[in-house]
Parts: C-alpha cells; sequence; structure tokens
C-alpha cells in the first residue's frame, strides 16, 4: 500500500511518499498550500503519479506531547482534503520534524535561502518514516 504524507502549513505544503512495501518513506515536492486546499491539478498530478490508498497528516504537538495550537486548524484541513481526494486520513506526531530537517539540509551545505523549498517535504518524510516504523 503507498502512503502520502503531507506536512501542512500556512503558506505551504510538504508532500512525501512511502514504497508500496511500507518500508521507506522519501519526499515527493513542496506546494502552496491553496494548491492542495483546493484540489488543483498540480495536486491533483501528485496524487496520479503515486496513487496513495492513505493521507498520513502531521499533527504538531507540544513539548509536552499534547495538540498544539494549530492542531485543530490542521485536522480540519487534512479531513477537507481527503474527502475531495475519497482517502482516508491518519494523523501522526509531526513534532520537531521541521527542526530535525533543517538539521540534515545544514549538514547537506545548503543555505536557508536554499532549504526555503525543501524542509517542508524532508519533514514530511521524517515524519511518514516514524509512522511506517511505528506500525506492528
Amino acid at each position: 500500500m503507498r502512503v502520502l504524507a503531507l506536512d501542512i502549513g500556512q503558506a505551504r505544503v510538504g508532500i512525501a511518499v512511502c514504497d508500496p512495501a511500507m518500508q521507506v518513506a522519501s519526499p515527493v515536492c513542496v506546494l502552496p498550500a491553496d494548491q492542495v486546499l483546493t484540489h488543483a491539478k498540480p495536486f491533483r498530478a501528485v496524487l496520479e503519479d503515486w496513487e496513495p490508498e492513505l493521507l498520513v497528516c502531521g499533527l504538531p504537538y507540544t513539548l509536552s506531547g499534547e495538540e498544539g495550537p494549530q492542531a485543530a486548524s490542521i485536522r480540519m484541513q487534512a479531513v477537507r482534503i481527503g474527502k475531495a481526494c475519497g482517502l482516508p486520513v491518519e494523523f501522526t506526531d509531526e513534532r520537531l520534524s521541521s527542526r530535525e530537517a533543517k538539521r540534515i539540509l545544514r549538514e547537506e551545505g545548503l543555505s536557508e535561502k536554499q532549504m526555503r523549498g525543501k524542509i517542508d517535504m524532508i519533514a514530511a518524510s521524517l515524519f511518514l518514516q516514524a509512522w511506517l516504523d511505528a506500525r506492528p
């Protein structure tokens, strides 16, 4: 089964996907949030290319393990995206995924400006991999 992960932000949505065996997560792309939320052609193209059967969306949790202030909004947006795609939606903890993505990109020698378009898809692949690894 192929799973598509969405790191939903106010401006951008990072997208990652796993292999059909559900072993390895890989970053795909970053799209403007409005294109994903309105089910625009670029997002539909991603869905057609990867043919996912499930969406996994990251939810921001606080360091104490509670849902963060943006969680309710992201939950609503994710459900809306899932309905538009006709796909079930699951949620996972995305805590610190963006920070880890920045660290990885910094180690690769990217500047802040070069990182801007990549952080969200790397973060999506990180929390998708954690979700995959936690499955029984």
